[in-house]
């Protein structure tokens, strides 16, 4: 395994970095956390004429059919930056849903403006018994003559308060198993019935709630078969989750370079605090779980992009690394910044808030070390 960067990642890196140093300093990311929707238009509209949606969609559907460890290299940037934006939910969750399970026409129908950044999707999954197992989805989606209509509430989505088009994870029947019964539904955030409201809280990304009453669904929005999507979704989960590790590395990566920068430069008795023991021990924690997150997320990127058997277990090594260490490298750099941790302007806790939200999301350590331990026949996932 080799995952040294190719002259194309390489010059991906460079532009992502331009980017970023150019547009995304700490006053504009922290402008845009305290913002009502936590969404910049004008950064979005920049990031989607950089093609940066449509980087991993299939040219055949208006992408750039680029692999996952390209993409990885611009999530390590934009994690590294702190940067907010709609992609994760809508360029990578919601477009491998519909590659997934949508027909052809749907892919084409729908691919294409979330590739050119004009549409935004959202993917609402989780409910309030928060869990990412098949078995959490509870919301029930009932069909009469050509339409269902979806009944019940997700939590904890990000961006539908910006989104154009939700995809909701719906349950259509109950079988045998917990996989069995899951379906996908297009719904247009204004179709009556729908409401969302962005949740508030220390919270990075801004998260949703969405209520649905008595919401009817034409039956020509469902992904694929009716009751056959866990396939699709969890393929999705992998590929968001992957390419999330990636952001959270480069979140984790920062906050180690400020916390070593701050250890050269803050005197105390007359010498740098970082001549102090304890100090450096945080220095050191906050470098090991930096590279140890990296380099995670980019194995499993690469077994992404290799099609390898074991790619799933990558994914969820990689998750269960970076919700851990990346909150780590955050605590390990308050300690040693001490007050100045806390000054907002500072940019510390646009990365602690981020990594504080993000560990949760897509699943926790624990929900990805039980996957590990089932998919190697350890035990039953719970």
């Amino acid at each position: 395994m080799d995952l040294t960067l190719n002259e194309i990642q390489t010059m991906l890196q460079s532009s992502a970095r331009e980017f970023m140093e150019d547009q995304v300093s700490k006053a504009r990311v922290l402008e845009i956390d305290d913002s009502e929707n936590g969404y910049d238009p004008d950064l979005w509209e920049q990031m989607s004429n950089l093609g940066w949606p449509g980087l991993t969609i299939p040219e055949e559907y208006g992408g750039l059919g680029q692999g996952w460890v390209d993409l990885g290299v611009i999530y390590e940037v934009m994690g590294n930056y702190a940067c907010p934006s709609p992609h994760l939910s809508s360029a990578v969750l919601s477009a491998e849903a519909i590659l997934g399970a949508g027909s052809d026409e749907q892919k084409k129908a729908l691919l294409e403006p979330i590739a050119t950044g004009q549409q935004i999707f959202a993917f609402a999954y989780t409910e309030p018994d928060y869990n990412w197992s098949p078995k959490a989805v509870q919301l029930q989606a009932t069909k009469s003559g050509g339409s269902y209509t979806l009944n019940g509430t997700k939590l904890f989505v990000p961006d539908a308060n910006v989104a154009d088009q939700i995809i909701v994870v719906a349950r259509t029947s109950n079988g045998s198993n917990p996989e069995d019964g899951l379906s996908m539904l297009v719904v247009d955030r204004n179709t009556p019935g729908v409401s969302v409201r962005t949740m508030t809280g220390w919270i990075g990304p801004k998260v949703c709630e969405i209520n649905f009453e008595n919401v009817s669904v034409d039956a020509s929005n469902l992904l694929g078969e009716e009751g056959q999507a866990w396939g699709a979704i969890e393929n999705a989960h992998d590929r968001a989750t992957a390419v999330l590790c990636a952001y959270m590395a480069g979140g984790a990566q920062r906050v180690y370079d400020m916390t070593r920068e701050y250890s050269q430069t803050r005197i105390a008795f007359g010498v740098p605090i970082g001549t102090f023991q304890r100090v450096q021990d945080h220095v050191i924690d906050a470098v090991t779980d930096a590279d140890s997150s990296k380099w995670t997320a980019f194995e499993a990127l690469w077994k992404l992009d290799q099609g390898a058997s074991d790619a799933s277990l990558g994914v969820s090594t990689a998750k269960a690394v970076a919700s851990q260490g990346f909150a780590r490298a955050c605590d390990a750099a308050h300690h040693v910044h001490a007050g100045i941790g806390a000054d907002l302007e500072y940019g510390l806790t646009q990365y602690t808030k981020r990594a504080r939200t993000l560990q949760h999301y897509l699943g926790d350590h624990t929900y990805h070390k039980a996957r590990m331990a089932k998919m190697m026949n350890l035990a039953n996932q719970s």
